[in-house]
């Protein structure tokens, strides 16, 4: 269907690279922005960003996450086997 709108510049040069970027048509973007975007719930902010948590108690004791180099030797110590995931 074919509608004018009035689009914010930045916004569109944006969708405009996307659809280049992606080798889709303009329309296309916006199609898909518009249907993320009603497919929130309601009443949920847009743009916040739920990360999924699961399980675990926090950090362990002694991590500081301001001190790279103590993480590296932290996981460079931790040789135990994990699942990929």
């Amino acid at each position: 269907m074919r509608t004018t709108v009035n689009i914010d510049e930045q916004l569109l040069r944006h969708a405009r690279e996307v659809a280049v970027r992606t080798r889709r048509s303009l329309g296309d973007v916006l199609d898909d922005a518009l249907r993320v975007l009603l497919a929130t719930p309601e009443g949920d902010a847009v743009g916040d960003l739920v990360l999924p948590t699961y399980g675990g108690s926090g950090l362990q004791p002694g991590v500081d996450l301001e001190d790279k180099d103590a993480l590296a030797h932290l996981l460079d110590q931790d040789s135990s086997p994990r699942a990929a995931g």
